[in-house]
């Protein structure tokens, strides 16, 4: 992982117009960044996030500020895109999801919720939040922005950003926590229903490979009746 003066760099690199300072840029955010649309368009999170870059790109030379500025002008023009397309595609972006009732503030919890963000599991369950809450998460979280970056990038005050981040994460560390509970109750059950099934399988293939009874001659018979008649 590059740390800051890397990042850094390759950016004053970047605004000048050097690709090899650009593409370090790209790699360290776009992965954070791709996570983040792909909640908030699903469909088109990879398309919008090509056309993001682009858009970097080609305004990049009129940037000023550090990397924390970079980082909010990038998810910024991420989430201006992202709207552009759930528009063109007819699709409310703030209904990307069944939205689940309202939870109270509680503590924070993510360092629990935090261990499983990267899983494909975890961003599912992040899309099932209302949009504030799963936007909040991914900035905050995923994308490791401040709450007064996060903010700046969906235009709402840091304290905001803030409550919406905890409600997100303490519903995502339940859902998680339920799925990890479930799992192992239900794979003893599946266990005993392969091995019942092998054991019928077993007994009807040695019932029919029993070799058959054997069975009298005719002349045993006749034998026997004569016996009877003398």
């Amino acid at each position: 992982m590059l740390d800051g003066q890397e990042l850094a760099d390759a950016l004053v690199g970047a605004v000048r117009g050097d690709e090899d300072g650009f593409a370090v840029l790209w790699r360290a955010l776009n992965p954070p960044l791709l996570r983040y649309l792909r909640v908030l368009i699903p469909d088109a999170g990879e398309d919008v996030a090509s056309e993001t870059w682009l858009q970097a790109a080609r305004d990049l030379g009129g940037f000023t500020g550090d990397v924390r500025h970079f980082q909010v002008w990038l998810f910024r023009i991420a989430r201006n895109r992202a709207i552009d397309e759930g528009r063109r595609a007819r699709r409310k972006l703030d209904e990307p999801v069944a939205v689940l009732p309202d939870r109270g503030s509680a503590d924070d919890t993510a360092e629990a919720a935090l261990t499983a963000l990267a899983t494909r599991r975890a961003l599912a369950v992040i899309a099932e939040l209302p949009r504030d809450q799963a936007e909040a998460v991914l900035l905050r979280a995923v994308a490791g922005l401040s709450a007064d970056q996060a903010g700046a990038v969906v235009g709402k005050r840091a304290g905001a950003v803030r409550v919406a981040a905890m409600r997100g994460l303490r519903t995502l560390k339940k859902k998680l926590d339920k799925a990890a509970t479930s799992e192992p109750a239900e794979k003893p059950q599946a266990a005993e229903r392969a091995a019942h099934s092998e054991r019928a399988e077993r007994a009807e293939r040695t019932e029919r490979e029993k070799p058959p009874e054997p069975q009298a001659t005719a002349r045993t018979r006749t034998g026997s009746r004569a016996g009877v008649t003398r």
